[in-house]
């Protein structure tokens, strides 16, 4: 099969990755690709948000498959260009994309579902908001509603704080047109976690699980990022946990699908807070997190072309994934100042001198033969072991290696006492 993914981020490239493993594949595309994907496929020079150009361009080279890994191309509806072309695409179409592209609407809906989550309240102007405030106790998590490439969240200690935030959304238009409707929630304290699961069409499975860490800092200080690190399994899902989460999230969130008549086909990540073996959706989105993917597919024993086949065919079944016993480990390498500003073009060095570890390239591209960073989380080191110290001692032994001019990681992933 000819397949074509679509992205630029460690997330596609775990995805080929794992693709490339498939015997039933035969040859693979990622548009636009990076250093990294451009060893292992072939690099099309077409954005991502090109809906238009990435549908032409799968019509005319007869792609068996494509892939849509970013939020963005989904939420736009790619998914719903390549089938009305008759292209097979794995991703929901843009209905059920919606559950991303608007924090109101994925509220509105657990809300009307009875999916426990935090109170909320969604506001379109910028001194309503203000005025809600008084409404919650800090902290206070302010949202804007539209997709902000995961720096969109805000969590307020003070009100002015609280105030800033909204004014800097709704009246400074620090994320565009993503922050005209703002979300505002209680603040929900426990532990976080991720779930990604395979949906296909009528039922919800869940893979294996993962903890991801979204501050810029080491103890979770500094701002939320994409994601700074994960780790694979997570050892907070207990028998109790997840009963939990299969009784009031999984079927009440399938349960709505269904009545809402959404055909949703590809990926649902629900993030998660978990307290006292309960848990609430903190949200939901329609793709592979990054760096969720980076920990989940190396623990994956199964074909994932077979699985995205049978996803987007209504077949796929739990028993169809496989995963290994392993535990698995990724962090991220990131230019300096990430989440806000940072410089690109730093050249990468070190990456022939690693050993055991994969290492997923995020935001790089190639300049004059030499691979440098293109972005603001530009790498994730990832590796396996037998046990989640084993497979963090790979990876933190290997990040020395690895260097590029004010490289910046955080130091506790993975660090369970």
């Amino acid at each position: 099969m000819k397949v074509l993914v679509v992205g630029n981020g460690a997330r596609e490239h775990a995805i080929c990755w794992k693709l490339k493993q498939s015997k039933n594949l035969s040859s693979i595309y990622c548009a636009p690709g990076n250093a990294g994907i451009s060893k292992i496929a072939e690099c099309v020079n077409i954005k991502a948000d090109d809906i238009q150009g990435i549908t032409d361009y799968a019509a005319k080279e007869k792609m068996d498959l494509v892939v849509v890994g970013p939020e963005g191309p989904l939420v736009a509806g790619l998914v719903d260009l390549l089938t009305e072309k008759n292209i097979k695409a794995f991703g929901p179409n843009k209905r059920g994309a919606k559950f991303e592209g608007s924090k109101s609407y994925s509220k509105d809906f657990m809300n009307k579902y009875n999916i426990p989550t935090a109170k909320y309240k969604v506001y379109t102007a910028p001194q309503q908001a203000l005025e809600g405030l008084k409404d919650f106790n800090l902290p206070i998590v302010v949202k804007a509603d539209g997709l902000a490439a995961g720096k969109g969240v805000l969590i307020c200690q003070s009100m002015s704080e609280a105030e800033n935030a909204i004014i800097s959304i709704m009246k400074e238009h620090q994320f565009g047109d993503s922050g005209n409707t703002v979300v505002i929630e209680e603040f929900l304290d426990g532990t976080e976690a991720s779930l990604l699961c395979f949906v296909n069409g009528k039922e919800i499975i869940p893979m294996e699980s993962a903890r991801d860490y979204k501050k810029a800092y080491d103890n979770d200080l500094g701002l939320n990022t994409g994601g700074m690190g994960c780790f694979s399994p997570n050892p907070i899902y207990t028998k109790t946990l997840n009963s939990y989460i299969k009784k009031n999230i999984i079927d009440t969130t399938i349960n709505g699908f269904l009545k809402e008549n959404i055909d949703f086909r590809g990926i649902l990540f629900i993030g998660l807070m978990i307290k006292n073996d309960e848990a609430k959706v903190l949200e939901y989105n329609t793709r592979f997190g990054d760096p969720e993917t980076e920990v989940v597919l190396p623990r994956l024993k199964s074909d994932l072309l077979e699985i995205m086949l049978k996803t987007i065919d209504g077949t796929l079944v739990a028993d169809d994934l496989q995963w290994i016993d392993e535990k698995s480990v990724a962090v991220i390498l990131a230019s300096g100042g990430y989440p806000e500003n940072y410089e690109k073009g730093k050249e990468i060095k070190g990456l022939d001198e690693v050993e055991d570890v994969i290492v997923f390239h995020g935001g790089t591209s190639l300049s004059d033969g030499k691979v440098v960073t293109d972005g603001g989380r530009v790498l994730a080191v990832t590796a396996i072991g037998e046990t989640l110290k084993e497979a963090r001692k790979k990876v933190y032994d290997n990040i020395p290696k690895i260097h590029f001019e004010k490289m910046e990681y955080r130091k506790d992933i993975a660090k369970i006492n």
